[in-house]
């Protein structure tokens, strides 16, 4: 596993822990990422910045990702797939991430710790951002009716509910 990939799975914990209610400081978080990481500075400091910028822009990722999740509010997703998107949308849009790499980065995380439909749904939900950010497509309406709008030629039926696994089960 790559390390930055690691980077990118303990940001997760800690995005999917913040979406639950926890109330670890950033201090906190930094140590904890610093632990994770064996103390690597430049490791530590990337991890720290996805954090850190995830939820800095977490309202202007959500509002994107609510526009292109047509039939999935943010609160009706698993919130696993909704932090794998989060970290996505943002290494897209202000991480300075390249944007297929950010997507392919995603798509792992959401093929390790989401169901079986999940890769599919992120990969969907980020390719469509991806490409509206380069301007290959044109942004997305919301529908006002009913029926899947296609993205890229798919249907977003967004992730399924998996009552037999929880979210909180899948992390690390």
């Amino acid at each position: 596993m790559s390390t930055r990939r690691r980077c990118r799975e303990i940001v997760l914990q800690l995005l999917y822990e913040h979406d639950l209610g926890g109330t670890r400081t950033p201090e906190a978080a930094r140590a904890f990422i610093k632990s994770r990481l064996q103390g690597r500075k430049a490791l530590t400091d990337f991890a720290d910045r996805l954090l850190s910028g995830t939820l800095k822009h977490r309202d202007q990722v959500d509002r994107q990702l609510s526009r292109l999740s047509t039939h999935w509010t943010l609160p009706r997703m698993p919130a696993t797939d909704r932090n794998v998107l989060r970290l996505g949308a943002y290494e897209i849009l202000f991480g300075g991430t390249p944007g297929q790499v950010a997507v392919s980065e995603a798509i792992l995380l959401a093929k390790r710790y989401g169901d079986r439909n999940s890769p599919r749904f992120v990969n969907g939900v980020l390719d469509r951002l991806y490409k509206e950010h380069i301007g290959q497509v044109k942004p997305a309406v919301a529908p006002e009716t009913g029926g899947a709008q296609a993205v890229d030629g798919h249907a977003d039926q967004g992730p399924s509910a998996n009552p037999g696994l929880s979210d909180s089960a899948k992390l690390p």
